[in-house]
């Protein structure tokens, strides 16, 4: 039998008889806000109803993970809000400057441009990961998911923004590699959900990077003597979008202090470079968007 000494005792049978409703509340301590002490049966109000006000204005934002369930209910039910993209990206190996996450930085600046160009559009969280073998993936960094997985990831992903009231979806990747992965899926579910008053396609027109760099060139100016000059499947049009996202991710303070700011023969004058950036993912969401127009007039991708 465990014996309490008698301070200890004295206390236990103290704190036994504490009047209800009083806390154990340290000298100076503010008290707790009334809503913290709100009668039992109040203090747990069930997570979400259809009649539930939203108390707060709209947040400007087109991600859905950064919005709250209140505005995203709204946003769809309320303002119109059924068009919504799906991002794929990769996790792959860029060199000693760009993360792994490249495309996945450059999809979080197009994929808010593209949104907003279009307008009445919301953007599901990008998913990060190509198809791959994983047995394989041997390279640091470079995650993949076996393509049955990401197949079913990328359906449920449509069939989830459909369940919720969405009647545009649309896939977009920012990679080689997720081209032939969107189209299939997208083909699949346009068959299996035909005559479901759903418009769901793959956006191939969004991967232009052929454009993009005689955008660059010829439009803005900023020509490298050899893209592919440094070997790190690195360029300047990739390193202006990513740090739109933020310069660290091309790791552009640590590359200012040794004097290696510049890539395939151009210098990266952070001022400059975002300029160029947001005006490279204008270019991209312009092409998008007017590539989603073309579907919505005639169900289909242009051939």
């Amino acid at each position: 039998m465990i014996r309490l000494r008698a301070p200890l005792a004295a206390t236990a049978l103290a704190l036994t008889f504490l009047p209800a409703g009083l806390s154990a509340q340290r000298p100076g301590q503010r008290p707790p806000p009334p809503e913290v002490i709100r009668p039992a049966d109040q203090r747990v109000p069930a997570p979400f109803s259809e009649e539930m006000v939203r108390p707060i204005a709209l947040a400007d934002n087109v991600w859905m993970s950064e919005l709250t369930i209140l505005e995203m209910r709204d946003l769809v039910d309320e303002y119109g809000y059924t068009t919504a993209l799906i991002l794929n990206g990769t996790m792959e190996s860029n060199g000693p400057y760009l993360t792994t996450g490249k495309h996945n930085h450059v999809l979080k600046v197009t994929g808010d441009a593209i949104a907003r160009t279009l307008g009445k559009t919301l953007v599901a969280p990008i998913v990060m990961l190509d198809e791959g073998e994983p047995t394989e993936s041997d390279q640091p960094g470079r995650l993949v998911l076996s393509p049955a997985t990401l197949k079913a990831v990328l359906k449920d992903m449509a069939t989830s923004l459909r369940t919720q009231g969405f009647k545009e979806i649309f896939f977009l990747g920012d990679s080689g590699s997720n081209q032939r992965m969107l189209q299939d899926v997208a083909t699949e579910l346009a068959a299996e959900w035909k005559g479901q008053d759903v418009l769901v396609a793959h956006v191939r027109e969004y991967y232009n990077y052929g454009d993009v760099l005689r955008y660059q060139n010829e439009v803005l100016g900023k020509v490298e003597l050899n893209k592919d000059l440094d070997g790190y499947h690195d360029d300047y049009y990739i390193t202006s979008l990513i740090m739109n996202d933020s310069p660290e991710h091309v790791r552009l303070p640590q590359r200012q202090r040794v004097s290696l700011d510049h890539i395939n023969s151009l210098h990266i004058d952070e001022a400059e470079a975002l300029e160029i950036g947001k005006k490279l993912a204008q270019f991209r969401a312009d092409v998008t968007a007017a590539a989603i127009e073309r579907i919505r007039k005639t169900g289909y991708p242009a051939n």
